[in-house]
């Protein structure tokens, strides 16, 4: 039986910034997640990666070099394990999928978004009104209609529903 490997993170003092690491990183091979930090560690609405701790000397340069704000590595038994922030629900007729605080709930047989709940973000209105009543398939990613957290978010929970529905 092997030893499991501690978790080590990255925490960001900006949702923004975190969001750039994480697309530059994955862009540049790595494998990393993001995900919010445990409670004892969050400032606010804010993210961190979760790393190989192997790799956070080229991390942090790659960081440094793009000009990404980020805190210190926390590494270890600081951390309490990480919650799946991503959850499916069948409501018969149709599917919910929450990420966080965010909702997407559709409607199976057709993939029609029929609701979006969720989140205090000033951008989730309008990300509402431009996705509600469009199929999965043909809505913007929330991501591209908002900027905050609760769009990133809702993001992921959209991510999640085109796997459910088989689109990639």
């Amino acid at each position: 039986m092997s030893a499991q490997r501690p978790i080590s993170m990255i925490p960001f003092p900006r949702v923004k910034d975190a969001m750039r690491a994480e697309v530059l990183l994955k862009k540049l091979g790595y494998k990393i997640r993001l995900t919010a930090p445990p409670p004892e560690l969050r400032t606010g609405c804010d993210l961190a990666i979760v790393i190989d701790v192997e790799r956070y000397i080229e991390i942090e340069k790659i960081l440094q070099e793009n000009k990404i704000e980020y805190h210190d590595l926390v590494y270890g038994d600081k951390l309490i394990p990480l919650l799946e922030l991503t959850k499916v629900f069948d409501l018969g007729e149709y599917t919910m999928v929450r990420h966080g605080c965010m909702k997407i709930t559709f409607e199976k047989s057709t993939g029609k978004i029929v609701n979006i709940s969720g989140g205090g973000c000033p951008d989730i209105p309008y990300v509402t009104i431009t996705l509600v009543g469009k199929k999965l398939e043909e809505a913007p990613h929330p991501q591209t209609v908002g900027s905050t957290i609760c769009a990133y978010s809702l993001g992921k929970a959209y991510d999640r529903a085109l796997e459910i529905r088989g689109v990639h």
